[in-house]
């Protein structure tokens, strides 16, 4: 279809109606955008030119003094706890195993019966002892009776010395005899007797390596072949194992020295589970060199464990005072900032600036990082909001808390 074309009288040509209206329709919101464009547009090339800038709002931390507590210089340890007493069953005689009385790692008493051995073939040893017991003395009663006879004849006339002396000799053969029967009446007794094997001390048993029916290999001294049975801990009380560096000896020596009591020691433990140091224990041994390798000495601490809790090979931290309690300083261990070998701390100087404070530092106090030297008690640290800061830049301070955990002291 071909549009008509409107003329005016004058020629000009003229759009349609339609077109026109779509026009006036649109061109209101287009001019308005337009306008607000160039507007924006011209506000940027003048801000541009005259070189005002609108600086950045400084960013918002939060500080606070470090908290001052009385404290007493303490060391922490790592270590390991282990038995006073470990022994390993092991058969001293040979034979069936016929019985096992206890269940695996069963608490066990002194004296208590574990295993038995068949014992048939050492009740006949020893009733082959005892026949031989009885067939000795017979003989040296009647060495005994001979030996008066001779001596009667002899004091009459009736007989002679060497009669005597050969009933004498008789007689002491006889007495011989009967030991070397009562000897073997004890090897046999002894060996039925092991035939019932024991607890040795109280604590806990581990698992049994022989089961019923199997032949057991028994050797009294040990040197041979010998079945291991099981194994038996103790566990009331436990040694704290741990190493201390040459430095940390020292320290508690010089300390240990100003006590006059050098087995007094207290040491705290917290359990690997635990956040608190529930129990305590008391240092009785020191090694008597250092090793040369790792420039520690070995030292451990005896711990009563009245609950059975505490278990050979598990692992705990230790605490030892060394020094009467003083002021210290302490700080959110999120505070310290660490570099390798060294540590600092943000801290606030004139005009809100961020600096850097090189510390030393200590262990942790109440869930409290203690600070040794380098922070004064007056400086302004930041505790919360570090991510955002830069050293030498400003920042906008609010004052916030440090606060002590006496759960966690």
């Amino acid at each position: 279809m071909i549009e008509s074309i409107n003329q005016t009288d004058t020629g000009a040509i003229t759009q349609p109606a339609s077109r026109r209206r779509e026009l006036k329709v649109w061109g209101g919101p287009v001019a308005l955008v337009v306008i607000l464009a160039l507007i924006a547009l011209g506000v940027h090339l003048y801000s541009s030119h005259t070189g005002q800038i609108e600086a950045p709002t400084p960013p918002s931390v939060t500080v606070s003094q470090p908290l001052q507590r009385d404290l007493s210089a303490q060391l922490g340890f790592l270590g390991q706890f282990s038995a006073v007493e470990r022994v390993e069953l092991r058969a001293q005689v040979g034979g069936t195993l016929t019985q096992i009385h206890f269940k695996d790692g069963d608490i066990v008493k002194k004296g208590d019966l574990l295993f038995v051995i068949d014992t048939i073939p050492y009740e006949i040893k020893l009733s082959e002892a005892a026949a031989q017991l009885e067939s000795a003395k017979a003989r040296l009663d009647l060495a005994t009776r001979e030996l008066t006879r001779a001596e009667t004849l002899k004091s009459s006339d009736a007989g002679s010395a060497e009669n005597v002396e050969q009933r004498i000799a008789d007689k002491d053969g006889a007495k011989a005899a009967v030991d070397n029967a009562n000897a073997l009446m004890r090897d046999a007794r002894f060996d039925l007797d092991h035939c019932r094997i024991t607890a040795p001390f109280s604590g806990r048993i581990g698992t049994h390596m022989v089961s019923t029916g199997n032949i057991v290999s028994g050797n009294r001294g040990g040197n041979g072949a010998t079945t291991l049975l099981t194994t038996v801990v103790s566990l009331d009380p436990i040694y704290f194992d741990f190493d201390m560096s040459e430095a940390d000896y020292m320290t508690v020596q010089r300390e240990r020295t100003k006590q006059k009591d050098p087995l007094a020691s207290k040491v705290d433990i917290s359990l690997s589970d635990e956040a608190k140091y529930t129990r305590e224990g008391t240092l009785n041994f020191l090694d008597n060199a250092l090793d040369r390798s790792s420039g520690t000495i070995h030292a451990r601490a005896t711990v009563q464990n009245k609950d059975l809790l505490l278990t050979p090979g598990g692992f705990a931290r230790a605490r030892l005072a060394v020094a009467t309690p003083q002021s210290t300083l302490l700080v959110p261990d999120a505070a310290v900032l660490s570099d390798q070998s060294d540590h600092a701390i943000l801290v606030l100087a004139k005009d809100n600036i961020v600096t850097p404070k090189k510390v030393e530092v200590g262990d942790l106090r109440g869930g409290l990082r203690v600070i040794r030297s380098g922070l004064l008690p007056t400086d302004r640290v930041i505790i919360d909001g570090i991510p955002s800061t830069r050293p030498g830049s400003p920042v906008s301070p609010q004052t916030g808390s440090i606060k002590f955990a006496s759960d966690q002291e």
